[in-house]
This record gives C-alpha cells, structure tokens and sequence, in this order.
C-alpha cells in the first residue's frame, strides 16, 4: 500500500540525490577506470527516430528556463566538502574517502578564486540530507546518498548559509547550478544479496512501494533493466525509484519546484538522468522552471542525442566529445574529434546546450593519464572555445592528478588557492577571449565552429563571423614537441593579427592564412587585434617569428604552406 505523504515535511530544506559512482556499468570502483578506456562497451541501444519526435522535441526545449542564458555561462564544478573549509584552513589533512570540512560558507570566503579565472557560474554537490555511516566505499563526503529531500546536509551548512551562497553569486552576476538526482535514494548496504533496506528511513519515499524490487543492473543494452533495475550493489545501496510511477512523478516535481525557488537556484544537473524513465525527465525539467544538464554517461551519438530530439533534456555533458578528445592525447588522432563533432551536430538538436568538459568528479582527471602540462593547456584550450557550455571541474586549473574515485577528489586547499599556477592563469585568458567574442557578436555562441585542420596531431577551428572570430589550434606533441611552421585559415587577407596565448602578432597573407610557429607543445589562439582593445589582453605584444628546433632551424611539418592550406579547405567542406 503506497503510504500517506498529508504529514511528511514541508519542502523547505531541499535538494535531490545522486550517486558516488554514477551511471556506468560497475560493480567496484576499478571498473569506472576501465569504461573510461572502453566508452562503448555495453552501451548499444536502439536508433532513435528523429523525424516521429520533432514535435516532442520542440515542446520540451521550450519549457527550459534560461536555456540561452546558460550557453552564454561558463561553468566551475565543485565538490563542497572538498573545495574550501569555513576557517579558511590550508594545511587539513584529508583522507579521501571522509569527510575534509569544506562548506558553503567556505565557498563564499572564497568566490574571488572563482571569478578570478572569469566563470559565471557554479555548478555544486547535492544539498539535501544523507545518511550518516561509514561504509565499504567510505562516508557521504560527496553528498550523493540521499536520505531525506526535506532536510539540508548540515555537514556542509544550514539552509541561511546555502542562501547566502545564492545571494553572493546573484551579487556578482553568476548562476548556480545544483546537482541533484531522482534515480535512488541511499542505505548502508552490508553486501549480503538482496540488500535489506528499511524503506521508512526515507522522506518522502517510505515505503517500499515507491521502488523497484532488487535486481542490479547487467544488461547495459536494455533500457528497462538500466532504468529499472539497482545501480552500484556495493557498499551502499541505491534503491531505485519507479520514476515511472505518476506518485514518485508527483512528489519529485512538487519537491524541486520549492527547492528551487527557496535557494534562487538557477540552473540544475540531473545525476544519473540515463537511468529514470524517460518521461520522468520533461515534466521534472519544467516543474523546475530552470536550465538542466542531464547525465547520460555515453560515447554512442544516437544514445544521447535522443534525449534532445525527443525533448527529454535540454542539456547533457558533452560525453560524445569527451571519449574520443581523451584518447586523441593518448595516442589518438584528432580526426577521430572532427568525425564525432560532426556525428554530434548531425543527431542532437543543439550541441551549443551540451557542456564541455574533460574532467569531473566521477573520472580519471586528464593528467592521470599523462602528466605532461603543455597537453593540459591543449585540452583546456579546446574545452573552454569550443561549441557548448565550458565546464572545468575544481583542481583542473591546479593540474590535479588524481585517477580513479576517490583520488580524483583531493582538496583544493592543499594547492593554497595559487593563482599564478599555469593552468589558471590560462583559464583566465581564455574566458576573456570567449566573453570578449560574445560581447562582439550577438551569434558568437550560436554559430558553429568550423574544422579548418585536422589530422592525428592537430586540430584547428574558427568560431565567430569574420571580424569577431576566434581562430585555435591545438596539438598533442606534449611539452617536448619540435619547432616547426604551419598555415592556417580562418582570416581575411592582410587581417592584424594576435596570438593571445603568447601575445604575439603575425599579419594573415594575400589568402587569409596566418603562419603559426609552434614549439613545445603550446596551443594556439588567434583574434583580430582590434578586437582587444578594453579587454587586457596583450597590452603589450611581440611579433611572432621562427622558433629554433634541435637542429637550429624551424621545420615546416612535411608539407608546404600551399598544400597545408589545401588540406584546410577539405576538412573545411567535408565538415559544414
């Protein structure tokens, strides 16, 4: 019998749940390192048929709040307990799979860091009340096991403090975004099949009527026992919400339209959102009244540009770009990028509302797989220029290391907030040159950056109308790359020119190519140089000329600057 909810909590603290090791086919913690390599592994579904769901499709966009606002963010993930303690601490010992002592309030004393780098936005942990023990796989610190919807986590502060942090980021004209999740609540799980859960622990779902009976998740190509069926049986227990169910619909919606407007929220990301009934999604999306990322963990374009074209979520991490970019810098080729932003343009409504990224919480961070810093600055390079929303998650811009959960979750503290590290200071160049080429050009976000180069170690784009483009390239020759020259496109013939990167200066040819010298590694970023003025950028430049190779002289990759360019109108028709 489905319970009584006349005398649950009025949804006054709220906040949703997600998982610690989320949306992947896993048993323990080693195998998210192994689906990392493997993307599409167990991830088949059926084609999708865009032409029967257009309608759909166009119906549940609309009812996204501020899905135009969003494009135009750029967005810093954090993990709350490990971003900043209250007192300001920088020498806090952590264990990684406890709690550190990072909060809200620690956030706000230190919302310079952030804006310092020039984001606009915040994407946090979830809120809302967890369970409170120590398990297998270590305690809550992440916030993700959900115990009570209509309770605020005190580890990380009271409900003032998290409104507070609303009206701090409001102040300064940033967003935030919260994390929540509708697939599961949590329990301490004692390993033992099936988990013995006490159903009344939870608010509002106390009963067992508002899950699915246990059976974990195996068949990773059949919708029903992916969405139906128990994730991560270790440790912990996530019983699975009937999403389903029009009860669990009615109660989730009621929920996260009071969340939102208690806390000024404004934007969310749905944990583990491949794994909830598809209806479920739109009608929580609209209850909302916001802007939402799903989490739809996936390299296969057709398993997730159905949830556009069926209108199931406005926005997803860009996990299509993510799989192929990391391998591309492993060995990879970047022809294999171009092929999957083309796949992706083709199939999703609008890949300007996919968030891109390389790293987060639940991955390997980037330089666990090589730590070389010149290939961070490509990829952070092509992250925060391309099409979609830039996401860096917290420590990226410290070069973080860490590798499988819960390594990849160190404290930030323990880098002493530098604001001169590398990787930061790049960060903060490369959101001026985005916000730069916004404030130029009203469609800047909506127009679509063209391939102009591709091949295994390059990749360049041009995105912006000429004038207010922004030319990159970038490459995976690591810090200890040879000196050589390359031409490329993207110009007007005799356009002045600036590499903003370096702060040089180079004038494009009678074609509209510009020579680029390239050494060790570095990543490219050219604009008009008239575009600057106002900005800071480049107050003071050098022109650009020839770097000296081992040999002394600059080599010129192979080929001639005629048949580069050549090369730079193929990939150019093959991929608008």
């Amino acid at each position: 019998m489905v319970a009584d909810f006349t005398d649950t909590k009025a949804p006054v603290d709220g906040a949703s749940m997600a998982t610690d090791l989320t949306d992947s086919p896993i048993v323990t913690p080693r195998a998210v390192f192994a689906s990392f390599y493997f993307p599409d592994a167990n991830m088949r579904s059926s084609t999708l048929n865009v032409v029967a769901a257009a309608a759909v499709a166009l119906a549940g966009l609309s009812s996204a709040a501020n899905v135009t606002e969003w494009k135009s963010q750029s967005i810093y993930q954090v993990m709350i307990d490990r971003f900043a303690r209250t007192d300001g601490s920088t020498t806090h010992e952590c264990e990684l799979h406890k709690f550190c002592g990072g909060t809200w309030t620690g956030l706000i004393n230190n919302l310079d860091y952030i804006q310092g780098m020039g984001f606009t936005a915040i994407q946090i942990s979830p809120v809302i009340k967890n369970m409170e023990d120590d398990t297998t796989v270590g305690e809550p610190y992440h916030g993700y096991w959900s115990e009570d919807l209509f309770a605020i986590n005190e580890h990380f502060g009271t409900a003032s403090d998290l409104k507070n942090l609303a009206a701090e980021l409001h102040k300064r004209d940033m967003l935030l975004m919260v994390d929540v999740v509708v697939n599961h609540m949590a329990q301490k799980f004692d390993n033992v099949i099936p988990p013995k859960v006490d159903f009344t622990e939870f608010n509002p779902f106390n009963s067992k009527d508002y899950f699915h009976p246990y059976c974990n998740v195996t068949m990773w190509e059949n919708t029903t026992d992916y969405q139906n069926c128990w994730l991560y049986p270790f440790g912990v227990a996530l019983a699975d919400l009937k999403t389903e169910t029009p009860k669990v619909q009615e109660l989730f919606n009621g929920w996260v339209k009071d969340l939102v407007s208690n806390y000024s929220i404004d934007g969310l990301r749905i944990d583990a959102a491949k794994h909830v009934n598809d209806d479920f999604l739109p009608s929580f999306v609209e209850a909302s009244g916001v802007f939402a990322f799903g989490e739809v963990l996936t390299g296969v374009t057709e398993d997730m540009c159905r949830y556009q074209t069926k209108g199931l979520l406005p926005g997803m991490p860009n996990y299509l770009e993510f799989y192929p970019l990391n391998a591309a810098f492993n060995g990879g080729s970047f022809v294999d990028v171009a092929r999957m932003r083309n796949e992706a343009a083709t199939g999703c409504n609008d890949t300007f509302a996919l968030g891109s990224f390389i790293e987060n919480h639940d991955m390997p961070r980037f330089p666990s797989l090589n730590n070389d810093l010149a290939l961070a600055k490509n990829v952070l390079t092509y992250i925060m220029l391309t099409d979609g929303i830039p996401t860096v998650y917290q420590g990226q811009e410290q070069h973080f290391s860490g590798s499988e959960t819960p390594a990849n979750r160190e404290p930030l503290w323990q880098s002493a907030y530098d604001k001169t590290a590398p990787l930061y200071v790049l960060t903060a160049t490369l959101n001026k040159v985005r916000q730069n080429a916004m404030k130029l050009s009203d469609n800047y976000l909506e127009t679509a950056a063209e391939t102009l180069w591709a091949d295994v170690n390059h990749f360049c784009l041009k995105k912006g109308p000429f004038g207010t483009q922004v030319v990159f390239c970038i490459n995976n020759k690591s810090s200890k790359g040879d000196s050589y020259e390359v031409s490329i496109g993207g110009f007007q013939p005799n356009d002045n020119v600036v590499e903003v990167i370096g702060c040089t200066t180079v004038t494009a040819d009678a074609t509209g190519n510009v020579t680029m010298y390239m050494g060790m590694g570095e990543p490219k970023v050219y604009v008009n140089k008239a575009t600057l003025d106002g900005t800071g950028l480049c107050t003071q430049t050098t022109p650009d000329g020839p770097k000296a190779n081992k040999n002394g002289a600059p080599s010129a990759l192979g080929v001639t600057g005629g048949v580069v360019f050549a090369v730079v109108l193929g990939w150019a028709t093959l991929f608008l």
